[in-house]
């Protein structure tokens, strides 16, 4: 009898006809691992903490012999030989089963839109249902899983977007891109892909409701969600779109030089990192057409191609070219090979807080040199003029001074000590004091408190509780701005409120899609909820779009590669930040699980100097981990270090 490994939907093993048979849960698990071995074997240590975990090594061996005895009987019921063992090692017989699991490169000969059509039937599903284990060895693999589901559907879309010829196949299509972007929704090359295939039969301006539709969506979920203390809903303010901004009315740095000017934009001309010379041409030329295609926009200046060039070859006085002409954005791009791909990279940058607040990668191989590089450059110049529009909208109407107090505090908080949180927090309340439902003040005073109770490793609630009444009021003055979720976020979760506080990160993540900030403090929320493998690739994404960010993204990837048990890259982590003092803590906790104690007490004295008081126990007690083995491994590690 033939008999079939579900893995989406619900786990499960089924005979010819369809029916579900008897078999042990975590076996069927067991056997999903091993399908994605290379060998279809593994000895029974990996099994043991795939399953449960490192802890209690030797009752976990004693489970699995357990297991793997049940499931030699039932399959002998069965009249099959599913699994062998041999010694150490127990191995999947790969002809006795087949399986829906999604391997690389499987099927590959398929016509390509069967497969997509395949792929959307499977991936409308979760993968492996309910089941989970909380055990990192089994976080990494589905993390990995995800990764290679995604892979494929990806290839498979855009191979078969090239062949959709019908309604029906384009339907399909849509409901592939639908599932790519629930499960990659940031990534600049995905929407690309979503935006060319949502093009084949309506405008950009159907895509973009489609967006704002979602936004407005997580919104009404996030205020539904969301109660005071006496149970009735908190205002986050209006939920429908906002009316456009009057871009006319950003402002300047200067508060003593206040006068009406309109953003503008200088599009620096493409570095060229690609191996074939042509490359450089198109995307010059693109860029050409891309600001010609601003001189459309009425609300936003763009700097003479010719002035850009020449400013583009002399990269010390930029800043200061900069400053002098009032450039607020600017439109960086470069070109590189991915793979066999040669593509063009663009992203904005906020010039004031050399901020980038949109990203996406273009594919520069057969394009057609008029027609497919003009709707290039129209497509850039419509998600730029969006995202200015969107990003001028937290400038409208703004007092100067405010704005220049704000800008003064938000410098402070780039290096994380109290002194300069005390700095930024007293240029916030001046700004506040001026324009009291200013957001971004409301926000970064919101998060010298979340900082300060992390640096200060007391625990006092009250600064807590102070961020999150400043980030509640970010949000209900502006329910459209960011970091007024990302803050409420990071208040939430240092209380231990995890759902509440992965849901503001969606929204901040939603809203911002491109902000590194936004999206560094997504990976911090999602290391302490105990996903170190999904935070690892979310905080990597972070230090892509800012590689000279703060501290705290590198702070943040050590810590989730320490929840890995990757101890060495979490120290090289460490040695990238500015100011490797303020990770003392988790340096000693790393140098103990390497056994090197006598690097680990040089980290705990040093950190002893300016907190005499720490208590292990007491803090641990205090940082939110979702799952015991995290809180067991980080307190494993400064125990050892001699904390």
């Amino acid at each position: 009898m033939a008999f079939v490994l579900k893995t989406f939907g619900r786990l499960q093993l089924v005979d010819e006809d369809g029916i579900a048979v008897t078999f042990p849960e975590k076996g069927l698990l067991l056997l999903a691992y091993l399908l994605t071995t290379d060998e279809g074997s593994a000895d029974r240590t990996a099994l043991a903490s795939f399953l449960w975990g490192d802890a209690n090594r030797d009752g976990t061996l004693a489970t699995l012999r357990k297991l793997i005895s049940r499931m030699k009987a039932r399959q002998t019921e069965l009249g099959a030989t599913i699994i062998s063992s041999e010694g150490n090692l127990v191995t999947f017989d790969r002809e006795s089963l087949s399986s829906d699991l999604l391997l690389s490169g499987a099927e590959e000969n398929v016509e390509p839109l069967s497969r997509l059509q395949h792929l959307v039937k499977l991936m409308n599903q979760p993968f492996l249902g309910p089941i989970h284990s909380h055990s990192r060895q089994f976080q990494q693999w589905l993390a990995e899983r995800e990764v290679c589901h995604i892979e494929l559907l990806g290839t498979a879309l855009r191979t078969a977007s090239r062949e959709a010829r019908s309604q029906k196949e384009t339907e399909l299509l849509r409901k592939a891109a639908v599932i790519l972007f629930r499960t990659e929704p940031k990534d600049p090359e995905t929407l690309q892909l979503l935006i060319r295939i949502f093009e084949a039969e309506e405008e950009v301006t159907s895509f973009r409701n489609h967006f704002e539709q979602r936004r407005n969506s997580i919104l009404r979920g996030i205020a539904a969600r969301t109660r005071s203390d006496d149970g009735n809903p908190i205002s986050l303010g209006p939920i429908s779109a906002p009316s456009k901004p009057k871009l006319e009315t950003a402002l300047p740095l200067d508060p003593q030089d206040v006068r009406i000017a309109i953003p503008r934009l200088v599009l620096l001309p493409p570095k060229n990192q690609s191996v074939k010379p042509q490359a450089g041409f198109l995307a010059a030329s693109l860029v050409e057409d891309i600001t010609i295609g601003f001189c459309a926009f009425n609300s936003l200046e763009v700097i003479a191609p010719y002035s850009a060039v020449q400013i583009g070859h002399h990269l010390e006085t930029q800043k200061a070219f900069f400053e002098r002409h009032r450039v607020n954005y600017i439109l960086d791009t470069r070109i590189s090979n991915t793979g066999d791909e040669v593509t063009l990279f663009a992203q904005l940058i906020f010039f004031d807080q050399n901020q980038i607040v949109w990203a996406e990668r273009f594919s520069l191989d057969h394009l057609d040199l008029v027609k497919d590089r003009r709707a290039v450059a129209r497509q850039i110049a419509l998600s730029v003029s969006s995202e200015i529009e969107r990003h001028e909208a937290l400038r409208e109407d703004l007092n100067p001074i405010a704005y220049h107090r704000y800008l003064v505090g938000r410098r402070h908080l780039v290096r994380l000590t109290l002194p300069n949180l005390r700095r930024a927090r007293k240029e916030m309340k001046a700004a506040l004091a001026v324009s009291p439902d200013f957001a971004p003040a409301l926000s970064s005073m919101a998060r010298t408190y979340s900082k300060e109770w992390l640096l200060t490793a007391r625990g006092d609630i009250e600064l807590l509780q102070s961020a999150e009444t400043l980030a509640k009021k970010a949000t209900e003055t502006r329910p459209d701005f960011a970091d007024g979720y990302r803050e409420c976020g990071v208040a939430k979760l240092l209380q231990g409120a995890f759902d509440e506080s992965a849901e503001a990160m969606e929204v901040a993540e939603s809203l911002a899609p491109h902000y590194a900030d936004v999206i560094a403090d997504y990976a911090d929320t999602l290391v302490h909820c105990s996903l170190p493998a999904m935070a690892l690739r979310k905080i990597e994404r972070a230090i892509e779009l800012n590689p000279l960010g703060p501290d705290t993204y590198f702070w943040t990837a050590a810590g989730a590669n320490y929840a890995l048990g990757e101890f060495e890259a979490s120290l090289d982590y460490i040695g990238q930040m500015a100011d490797p003092h303020l990770a003392d803590r988790l340096s000693a906790a790393n140098w103990a699980m390497l056994g090197r104690q006598d690097k680990a007490k040089v980290f705990v004295r040093r950190f002893r100097e300016g907190n005499p008081d720490f208590d292990v126990d007491k803090w641990l007690s205090a940082v939110p981990s979702k799952e015991q083995w995290h809180k067991d491994l980080y307190r494993e590690g400064l125990k050892k270090a001699g904390f």
